[in-house]
């Protein structure tokens, strides 16, 4: 009987394939960059643009949700990081849109400004990389 790790099923919750650990990877590094800035903004410019500087926060909250259930797998851990990468593309879509149509809505950038260019639009592959990981898991994460 083949060992479940070679078809790309993972071993427990927190392993997997190396695509979903290089994934865990970005969404945690994500979580930790957007959280720092929205942290100093919130904390030393909050009234220059809170708006922005509060959709940098739910940046940072959404990338926590999808570090957190990707690590955690199972069906349950599945379904979130589901939920939270297409709430993740959905925001980039929207917002990207919004601060490019209407620049002034967005005094600062946000996380999502522009499709994620400040951050060399990363905002905007990553869900799309994170779907595509969630499709191919194997038999023993669905």
């Amino acid at each position: 009987m083949p060992d479940d790790r070679l078809v790309g099923a993972p071993a427990a919750p927190g392993t997997g394939t190396g695509a979903r650990r290089l994934l865990v990877a970005l969404y945690a590094i994500f979580a930790l960059a957007a959280g720092a800035r929205a942290g100093v903004q919130i904390g030393t410019r909050f009234d220059e643009a809170p708006v922005a500087y509060l959709l940098s926060a739910l940046a940072a909250a959404v990338y926590l949700v999808a570090t957190i259930a990707l690590v955690r797998g199972g069906r349950a851990g599945r379904r979130t990081a589901l939920a939270a990468i297409c709430f993740e593309l959905v925001g980039v879509l929207v917002i990207g849109a919004v601060s490019l149509a209407m620049p002034d809505a967005f005094p600062d950038e946000t996380v999502w400004s522009g499709f994620g260019r400040g951050y060399l639009y990363i905002p905007l592959v990553l869900p799309l990389l994170g779907l595509f990981v969630l499709r191919r898991s194997g038999p023993a994460d669905r």
